[in-house]
């Protein structure tokens, strides 16, 4: 049993999938083409001022179809094929004869670059056609190329292009050619995890086991010679650095310090941590490799238990963008990458794909309505590379230590990975609804369509999510039975299940209830609580005692300095208070804000002393806290934010 047809009848989905189609494709096509004037002085990298991506410049040098040297990042070639992976999924719901012109046409000009071997990176075939494979921990070699992979199979499963899928076949046949464990073969791997994933996607549409082994090889290399990067560097010229500072971060932060199989817990930096997830929960399923399946695990446990925040960000420290350590969960220093909040997505995707357990799906959700939609402003072209649960824009002029955290949007970067990532995952998002495995359909994310399936059945999902928990189904039965299972998110306290007007018990199996779908239609009614909470982190989060955060729903909410006239820091929330819920569908594209009773205190003199003695008394006032959707901050004018709030 297998989707046939899907399509997306959410108001807030449709919404974002026309702005990538709209606004962001022709935005980041113009970036890449350096057209758009931009200005990318806010760069929270620190990767120099400049208005240029040269990313399409670069393909055509390497094609020979303009003269020059390569500029940027060795990877900059990635963000062409993410924006040509999102641009495939958008022909799929929203078809376009000059979209698909542009895409065809950069199909031939990759095709062009690419050397009769296979291998495409046009840093090193433009300058540095000599250190091919040879300095694999700085070169991004086979992630680029990955990205590429990931690409051409979207390209082809959208369109049928056949030269987009041949691209990805011959560069992964390069790579065949180059890498395992036969003598004369390189026995390492790439600094950055990628390839993995993107091979197992190759392995899907071709069914070649080749590539499946040849990712198998990727994730149990690596370890294996914890020492392989370090020699390479050595062989290659120690002060010939690709990209500066990074011979001096360890071995952890690549994740090569020891085989997956004894690794521990994820560290170093996030989004080769989740990537690498992402692949290793993608080849297990398909090879069963139980050693790897624990990795999955161990992993997927120590991050989102113990070193992911409340949004669903994760990498807590601007140093190396990683993970740092247990519980250390700082809000006004933290790092949270937009494509760390994609990656995790891919890993609860794949690890839904494992295993029908709903903490999979509650996070996947938790990055969709929360730490990655942040990443993109609500005109689809302004991005953050960095989410911080706490922001003042003071903090980030004048304090050295934050000046990482931005509080408005920047244009673009000078490492662009995380706008044509979030791209992708948006115009993908219909790939994220549904689980379906033999004869069994997980319906995990609450985001209305009407779905077709092979066997004939056809299920149909109605709601005004995530402003509303009156969650409908129409399911029709297909020419066999199936089992539909429907996710009770972890935040909903009390749900009310009606099926066919009819009041049902709940009897949940890991997360889920499920329905026998044989000859009849099924008309199912979920009503989820959508009252509004207030979180509490775990005590051993020491940056969040005392604290609360506001949640309704999926979404997690945040107070901007715009919608309140006292300074959000001296907020103490009255939780024994009712809060309030206001939809206000002129702010925001449409938003439910959230309004809770507070005392704030009294700002001091600025003559006052710096330090007195406890005061007998202090002046407080009582007010309303007004605060919307983290994902919608930073859209107005440039102001302090919050997520954790003192509680009184």
């Amino acid at each position: 049993m297998k989707i046939q047809k899907i399509k997306i009848t959410a108001d807030f989905w449709r919404r974002y999938r026309e702005l990538v189609v709209k606004e962001v494709l022709p935005y980041q096509w113009k970036v890449m083409n350096d057209e758009a004037g931009i200005n990318i002085a806010d760069d929270p990298q620190n990767n120099g001022q400049d208005q240029n991506s040269h990313a399409i410049a670069n393909l055509k040098i390497a094609a020979g179809k303009m003269k020059g040297h390569h500029y940027g990042f060795p990877f900059q070639d990635t963000d062409v094929y993410k924006w040509l992976e999102a641009a495939a999924y958008t022909l799929k719901y929203h078809p376009d004869d000059d979209l698909r012109k542009i895409t065809d046409r950069l199909v031939d000009l990759i095709a062009a670059a690419q050397e009769d071997d296979g291998y495409l990176s046009t840093y090193f075939q433009i300058d540095a056609p000599d250190r091919k494979f040879k300095r694999l921990q700085q070169s991004h070699e086979l992630y680029t190329m990955g990205h590429y992979i990931e690409a051409g199979v979207a390209y082809y499963q959208v369109t049928g292009s056949q030269k987009a899928l041949a691209i990805a076949k011959k560069m992964a046949d390069c790579i065949d050619r180059h890498f395992g464990q036969d003598e004369g073969k390189i026995r390492g791997v790439d600094g950055h995890p990628e390839i993995e994933l993107a091979l197992a996607r190759l392995y899907e549409v071709t069914t070649d086991h080749r590539y499946l082994e040849l990712a198998h090889f990727f994730l149990t290399e690596r370890g294996l010679d914890p020492d392989f990067l370090d020699r390479q560097v050595q062989a290659d010229g120690p002060d010939r650095d690709i990209i500066p500072n990074m011979q001096g971060l360890p071995k952890e932060y690549y994740l090569t310090n020891a085989p997956l199989k004894d690794q521990q817990a994820p560290h170093g930096h996030a989004v080769r941590v989740v990537y690498l997830c992402t692949g290793m929960a993608y080849v297990a399923r398909y090879t069963h490799d139980k050693e790897l399946l624990a990795a999955c695990d161990r992993f997927w446990n120590d991050i989102v238990k113990r070193q992911m925040y409340i949004t669903g960000n994760i990498g807590q420290t601007t140093t190396g963008e990683a993970f740092t350590y247990d519980y250390d969960l700082p809000n006004d220093t933290n790092y949270g990458e937009t494509c760390a909040s994609v990656g995790l997505a891919f890993f609860a995707n794949q690890m839904l794909k494992l295993r029908p357990l709903g903490e999979y799906a509650d996070v996947l959700e938790k990055e969709l309505f929360n730490g990655a939609l942040a990443g993109m402003s609500l005109d689809g072209k302004h991005f953050f590379y960095v989410n911080p649960l706490e922001a003042d824009p003071a903090d980030s002029k004048w304090n050295p230590g934050k000046a990482h955290i931005l509080t408005r949007r920047a244009e673009w970067f000078g490492c662009a990975c995380c706008p044509s990532n979030l791209a992708r995952l948006i115009a993908s998002v219909d790939r994220y609804i549904y689980t379906v495995s033999d004869e069994t359909v997980l319906s995990h994310q609450f985001i209305a369509n009407d779905t077709q399936f092979s066997n004939g059945a056809r299920i149909q999902q109605e709601n005004n999510y995530p402003w509303s928990g009156d969650i409908h189904y129409r399911v029709s039965p297909g020419k066999t039975p199936f089992r539909l299972g429907i996710r009770l998110p972890h935040w909903s306290a009390k749900t009310a299940l009606t099926v066919n007007g009819q009041k049902k018990e709940l009897a949940v199996d890991n997360g889920f209830i499920y329905f026998e779908v044989a000859d009849k239609e099924l008309a199912i009614d979920l009503q989820l609580d959508m009252s509004v909470k207030y979180m509490v982190a775990n005590n051993r989060v020491k940056a969040d005692i005392g604290k609360v955060a506001v949640q309704r729903g999926p979404l997690v909410y945040a107070a901007e300095e715009t919608d309140n006239d006292f300074p959000l820091w001296t907020a103490r929330v009255l939780t024994e208070e009712e809060p309030r819920v206001s939809f206000e569908p002129q702010l925001l594209g449409g938003v439910a804000m959230v309004r809770i009773p507070v005392e704030s205190d009294q700002l001091a003199s600025v003559d006052a002393p710096l330090y007195q003695a406890l005061p007998e008394k202090v002046h407080r006032q009582q007010a309303m806290l007004k605060l919307i959707p983290y994902y919608a901050w930073a859209n107005r004018r440039d102001g302090a934010m919050q997520v954790w709030l003192h509680r009184r």
